[in-house]
Parts: structure tokens; sequence; C-alpha cells
């Protein structure tokens, strides 16, 4: 099949569907209500339901429901709405119940703006429930990867029996770009998913799905199996790009649609000879900490968000603070510009920085 031009949301759904996902609950929320409009008309043409739940609340633990049947089953919401979900999202950690959760971020905190941003990253990255439990994250920077992203998040749902979160952004949602549906992806090999509550058929006992735990030593054990999946994530799904890093002595590190502005950044710098390069997490959690171990060259990083520096963190961490860590970021909806990142770098790099920028 060639390549369809498709806006960014009506993209995500046919990626949901694509991937073997036939039911659908959600709630509108701008920037990211064309995918459930998208997905009311075309499940029921794959035999699927699309269910407009009566709150973001409901719709979470819809999925929970039938999430925990065994079928592949996804939501979605801008910002405020998932943090609505994120009770349910740790039900769902809790009981092992793979499902995908996709984020179009938007501006808040609070109900905010309905311009893009990447303010969403600690609720999404650090966990906006409770209890000892990871979300693996993706973070595309173009349709075509969101694409990719959340087929591969079911995959990766399914494989861990847990909740995978594909956060994007108002720009990619709203965005027209060209995808290839058709393109060869990684094959993993799904077990068969005896767990689901999906009737016994008479021929077993029934399947609990459940997160509560009235002994805490049976909960300590079941934490204790859930840590020892996500280090099985934190060991095989790790994802990242790195750009024009190998001689670089400036390197910023971008996520998402901002790390395009970035990448433009890079290259009208290396134009001017600077000798800068870009670090791209594809996968916000697990963290990419490996790639700041092959940047040999650099003397700076310079984090860019499309917030007020969530990432700084974990990319601290990620270099064992071993590299002065500075920033530039624009917030409330505000897109930062190649010409203000660039000014920024030169200013780091010609030694008169402040730390901050915003």
């Amino acid at each position: 099949m060639a390549k369809i031009l498709m806006k960014g949301n009506e993209a995500f759904g046919k990626a949901a569907i694509e991937a073997g996902c036939h039911y659908f609950f959600g709630y509108p929320i701008t920037p990211q209500s064309e995918l459930p409009e998208y997905l009311s008309r075309e499940l029921p043409k794959v035999g699927g339901a699309f269910v407009q739940a009566e709150s973001e609340v409901a719709a979470i633990n819809m999925v929970y429901g039938a999430g925990g049947s065994g079928t592949r089953v996804m939501t979605s919401s801008s910002s405020p709405g998932v943090a609505l979900k994120q009770e349910g999202i740790t039900y769902c950690a809790g009981a092992e119940v793979p499902c995908v959760v996709l984020n179009v971020m938007r501006g808040g905190p609070g109900l905010g703006t309905i311009q893009p941003s990447q303010s969403d990253y600690y609720m999404a990255t650090k966990g906006g429930g409770n209890g000892d439990y990871r979300t693996p994250v993706f973070a595309p920077a173009s349709v075509q990867e969101a694409v990719d992203m959340i087929i591969e998040a079911f995959d990766v749902a399914d494989l861990y029996r847990t909740p995978v979160m594909v956060l994007a952004d108002g720009m990619i949602g709203q965005m027209m770009e060209p995808v290839d549906f058709d393109k060869e992806r990684k094959a993993r090999e799904i077990p068969e998913k005896t767990w689901a509550a999906n009737g016994t058929g008479g021929k077993r006992q029934p399947n609990v799905i459940n997160s509560l735990y009235l002994q805490s030593e049976e909960l300590e054990q079941h934490n204790l199996k859930l840590e020892k999946k996500y280090k099985a994530i934190e060991e095989n799904e790790v994802q990242y790009e790195m750009y024009h890093t190998e001689d670089a002595e400036l390197v910023f590190v971008s996520y998402g649609t901002v790390s395009r502005i970035v990448k433009t950044t890079v290259d009208q710098l290396r134009e001017e000879g600077y000798k800068v390069g870009l670090i791209r997490p594809k996968t916000l959690w697990p963290f990419p900490n490996e790639a700041f171990k092959q940047i040999p060259n650099a003397k700076n990083l310079l984090v860019v968000e499309m917030s007020l520096g969530q990432m700084i963190d974990d990319v601290k961490l990620a270099c064992e603070c071993k590299l002065p860590v500075d920033f530039y970021g624009r917030s409330g909806g505000m897109i930062p510009t190649p010409a203000a990142i660039g000014k920024k770098a030169k200013e780091i790099i010609g030694g008169k920085n402040n730390g901050c920028s915003f």
C-alpha cells in the first residue's frame, strides 16, 4: 500500500485498529477529539465497539474491564483528562491488565490551554497514581512514528501485561503527514493470555482480575514480581536516536515534536561550524541512560522542552552529573524556535550562560 496522507489523530485511530484493537473507551477533549470521532466511525466496520463514556474516570475503568478479558483495548485523552484516569491506570498496573493510553498533550496545569505542550512528562514517567509501579512511555516525533509506536505499544502491553502510554502532543495530533501502515515491524512472540477473565468453558477455575491484597506479605511479593517485570522492560525496551553526536561538544536533549525543531537548530549551527548534536529519547521510560555514555567529546548538555524543564532530572541522572545541564523551554502552549534555541546554545558555548532560559 502506498503512503496515506492523514491527520495525526485519525492516523492514531487507524494504527490502533491495525494493531488489533477493536474496543475504545474515551471522552472527547481538544486537541485529540478527532481520534474518538474516527474510531466511532471505523471500529464498527471491523466488528469492534466505540463507547463514549460519561467521564474520563468511567472510560479508564471500562478499559480495566475490557482489558481484563484479554482483548486489546485503548483509551485516549489530553492532559487534564489523563490526570483523571490516573487512578484507573494504577488499577491496571496493579492487576496487570494490558492496555494502551494515548495522551495528546496540551498546556497546563489545570484546564490550561488547548495549545500543544510537553508538561505531562512527570505524570507519565514518574507515575501519576499510587504505589510502586512504572508505565512504559513512548514519545513520537512524527505522525509516522506515532503510528509505529502505537502498534508497538500494544505488543509491549501484552508481552509484559502492563499499561503502556504513548505521549504525543497537540502538534502531532493536528498535523497532516504521509503514513505507511504496511512497513516492516519488529516481530514479537506474545504469550497466550491464560490469565484473562474470559469465561471458563467449564474447563478451569475462574481467573480473577484484581489489585487488592489484604495480606501485607502477599502484596509485598506482588510488588517484587512487578519490579522484576519493570527491570526486564528497562533492559529490553529502551529506544533513542543519536544525531550528529560523534564529535559534538554541546549535546541537545529533546523529545517529541520539539526534537524536530532542535534538529533544524543542530543543522544550522553545524553549518556555522559549531560542534553540536542531539540525543532524542524515543522512550521516556525506560529512559536511555546508555546514550549519555556515547558522547565522549561533550562539554555541555542543553535540554529543550515545551515545559519548564521536567526532563532535566532524568538527564542529570543519566549523565551522572558529570556534565553541566542547561535548559531552554517554552510553556503554556508556546513553541520554541530554532533561532531562540540556537541563541541559547551560542551563549553556553561562549560562556555567557546563566543556566536556564524560558
